[in-house]
């Protein structure tokens, strides 16, 4: 049945052809018995998974063979819509012919590329990817009933992000590596948050553990913190470089060298001079001065004595410094 033959409007676009074909005549929606586990020889496993954010559920049942822990007959009932459907219908062909420790690999990311009509379009709208993850969620199911543990113990990673499957740890490497500060640029970067987007704050489609913005604000808060530890340790040890200096370290490294070697010339004469500011001008760092006494009218202010100030502090301090005066 055609798209335009069972809804009308520009949503309807949004859902590939497979999806409309499997949500109206899904090919592996049924049960399994136990007289047909028997049959084939296999053991019967049955499990159950509902989202509470949209009250959907799914049953998945399973054929296993023992000896070789293959799957050799996968079905599903679904209680949800068109999308649950056909999610769990793709679901489940997956999982035939895999063994148990196979299918637990599949992903809601392997489901909803199965659905798409081709590789690069999206097969549901963003706000139904989570139809993906609870067809993922029972395969945990089915599998931790068959291998008699927990189906936490299937995941390896705390998972903030179950459309695009983008781990914690994950997406605070990619803030601290990228020095990322917004949450638009984690979506760009990791996808986390482009599909339903409960993941970026408190309020959306489900309540998560973890939320992008705290996320952000937490590993902007340790990158800070982490940048003055490293900055503080490089100043008892000597080593720290002036770019890795606050703006405060850098005005009292100049003042240093200026009262060391700049200043006594400059009082001889009657003059003096005081640091207005500090810019970065990549590559450059521009400090801004001010000549005080007999110095803010000699000549030599633009000239040698200019020179001879940045000069010293170029040597000292950083190739990169500029002196300009005001």
């Amino acid at each position: 049945m055609a798209k335009n033959d069972l809804i009308s409007g520009s949503i309807w676009d949004e859902y590939s052809n497979q999806v409309v074909n499997r949500m109206n005549s899904p090919q592996h929606q049924g049960e399994i018995t136990e007289e047909r586990a028997k049959e084939l020889g296999t053991k019967l496993i049955v499990a159950d998974f509902g989202a509470e954010s949209c009250g959907d559920a799914v049953r998945l049942y399973w054929a296993v063979n023992e000896e070789t822990d293959e799957i050799v007959e996968s079905k599903f009932k679904s209680f949800g819509c068109g999308t649950a459907i056909a999610s769990s219908d793709v679901m489940a062909e997956l999982c035939v012919g895999k063994t148990v420790d196979q299918a637990v690999k599949i992903t809601n990311i392997d489901v909803e590329k199965a659905l798409r009509d081709n590789p690069d379009t999206p097969a549901v709208p963003p706000q139904k990817m989570h139809c993906s993850v609870m067809a993922y969620d029972v395969i945990k199911k089915a599998a931790s009933e068959y291998k008699g543990v927990d189906m936490e113990s299937f995941e390896t990673e705390i998972i903030v992000c179950e459309c695009a499957r983008v781990s914690l740890a994950t997406l605070q490497e990619v803030i601290k590596i990228n020095d990322l500060t917004t949450v638009e640029q984690i979506t760009d970067f990791t996808k986390a948050g482009a599909f339903c987007k409960s993941c970026i704050k408190p309020g959306g489609h489900e309540e998560m553990d973890y939320y992008l913005v705290d996320i952000l604000a937490d590993t902007r808060a340790e990158m800070a913190e982490s940048k003055m530890k490293e900055a503080a340790d490089a100043s008892e040890s000597g080593e720290l470089t002036f770019d890795k200096m606050t703006l405060v370290q850098r005005i009292k490294a100049i003042d240093s060298v200026l009262d060391e070697d700049i200043r006594p010339m400059l009082v001889m004469d009657g003059g003096n001079m005081e640091i207005i500011d500090i810019k970065e001008n990549i590559p450059h760092y521009d400090l801004y001065i001010r000549y005080l006494g007999s110095c803010s009218g000699c000549s030599s202010g633009s000239t040698g004595t200019l020179y001879a100030i940045e000069s010293v502090l170029q040597q000292k301090i950083d190739e990169n410094l500029r002196v300009l005066p005001i």
